[in-house]
């Protein structure tokens, strides 16, 4: 394998990592999204798969065809100099409560899954994400490049084993036309919420070649582990009960696993919160003139108070609103053309 294609996976794995957070990972958030919507939620993850492949690639080329350092220079781009204020404050916000979320997420994993306190799941979280934190962006795609794999081929396993007993839900309203705008919200909101980790990541990569192909496999990547987990929810009876549905699924089919598979779980929701870090302390450092790991520590620390609130309940109020949001940076996104190449 080329030096090429090693860059590319490596950028696909960052891609699927910011974008496979606790809500992915745990099952939850695909829950809300799609496997309520049955059927018809598969239709969905198509849509919201072939988004994540077009405009993750368009993301990457436009931000290193304009040379974007952060997210902020890319919504200047798309929305010019004034909007782009407000947008800007907005993805600040909303890039912190994602990192509540997460924070909270890991929370859960170890109180439903653990039995352990989840203040010493949000602990152990944040003395983790310091110690990550110190080695940039070397440490934001080790950990990605380790953890993503073994998401994909459990993703996978858990969806072969779990179709013979299959029971997609049927929606409340088959005509309903929810379940597209609930792909596109979702894709939007994590496409918008990707750009924190990948316009700073387009910039430092050399070659546009290994960014196209980054986002082409870290697309097919993340559609493939949303059919997956899908499907191996839509065999679970009452999943909307579960903070943590996907690990219930390990511990009735590969009971043998399970232990694996929730390191696997906070593995992902890790990497999300080293993505968010990564893109809020890029953004930040431009305001406040500061030492990074005191930045970085700081948000933690606003995080962790946030988190409090309780997982489900973030997740379920928050997510959806930013979702929609989001949608108009993705339109602007979609039609906006990129510069040619200096």
């Amino acid at each position: 394998m080329t030096r090429g294609w090693i860059h590319s996976f490596q950028v696909a794995a960052v891609y699927v990592g910011t974008v496979v957070g606790a809500g992915f990972a745990t099952g939850k958030e695909i829950v809300e999204f799609f496997t309520q919507y049955g059927l018809l939620g598969i239709a969905g993850i198509l849509v919201a798969g072939l988004l994540f492949i077009f405009m993750g690639v368009k993301m990457m080329i436009l931000s290193k065809r304009i040379n974007a350092t952060s997210y902020q220079d890319l919504n200047r781009f798309l929305f010019g100099r004034h909007v782009s204020k407000v947008i800007n404050l907005f993805m600040l916000a909303v890039l912190l409560g994602v990192t509540s979320i997460m924070l909270s997420g890991a929370g859960a994993v170890f109180e439903e899954q653990l039995g352990l306190s989840k203040q010493i799941g949000i602990g152990s979280t944040v003395i983790l994400a310091l110690f990550v934190m110190v080695f940039g962006v070397k440490g934001l795609l080790s950990v990605n490049v380790l953890v993503v794999p073994m998401l994909v081929v459990f993703s996978i396993a858990v969806a072969v084993q779990s179709t013979g007993t299959l029971h997609l839900m049927t929606p409340e309203n088959p005509a309903s036309a929810g379940w597209i705008l609930s792909a596109l919200s979702y894709s939007a909101f994590n496409i918008t919420m990707a750009a924190a980790v990948l316009v700073p990541l387009a910039n430092e990569i050399k070659d546009e070649k290994v960014l196209k192909r980054g986002g082409i496999v870290g697309g097919i990547l993340l559609m493939l582990i949303l059919i997956s987990s899908h499907i191996a929810l839509s065999s679970l009876p009452n999943v909307a009960a579960y903070d943590v549905p996907m690990a219930e699924m390990m511990k009735t089919i590969f009971a043998v696993f399970y232990f694996v598979y929730v390191v696997v779980i906070y593995g992902e929701i890790f990497t999300s919160v080293i993505g968010n870090l990564f893109g809020l302390e890029r953004q930040l450092i431009r305001y406040f003139n500061i030492p990074r790991m005191m930045m970085i520590l700081g948000i933690l620390l606003v995080a962790v108070v946030i988190s409090q609130v309780g997982y489900s309940a973030l997740l379920t109020l928050l997510y959806p609103l930013f979702g929609k949001i989001c949608l108009v940076v993705l339109v602007l996104l979609m039609f906006k053309k990129i510069p040619n190449q200096g």
